[in-house]
């Protein structure tokens, strides 16, 4: 899924900013993945999330970047990229494999910044 996320431009280009890999850092990976289910549960789980396709902003957590990048940040994107159509709750496994996509994301960018 990742390799083929990486062939949209759009998608292609978010990177985890300073700040970002910081916070990653300093938290650790386990509160992290807490994070990106809490947050994915919160802002995409809902049948009909409240703005959807604006809920999730660009910045300030390496969660909301890694939606981005992921295409898990709005139910359109969810149903394009991930085929899990819109109009229902997300299931435990949904949620499960996309928070999954997320943090195999954010640790590639983490493992990434070690190398720049």
């Amino acid at each position: 899924m990742l390799a083929r996320l990486r062939t949209s431009a759009f998608r292609a280009r978010f990177r985890l900013g300073p700040r970002e890999i910081a916070y990653a850092r300093t938290k650790g990976r386990a509160i992290i993945e807490r994070h990106a289910h809490e947050l994915l549960a919160a802002r995409v789980g809902p049948a009909a999330p409240a703005n959807d396709g604006r809920q999730t902003p660009y910045r300030g957590h390496p969660v909301f970047v890694a939606q981005h990048a992921t295409a898990t940040c709005c139910r359109g994107c969810i149903a394009k990229w991930h085929g899990i159509p819109e109009g229902s709750a997300l299931t435990g496994a949904e949620l499960e494999r996309l928070a999954s996509i997320v943090m195999a994301w954010i640790d590639a960018e983490l493992l990434a910044d070690t190398r720049r």
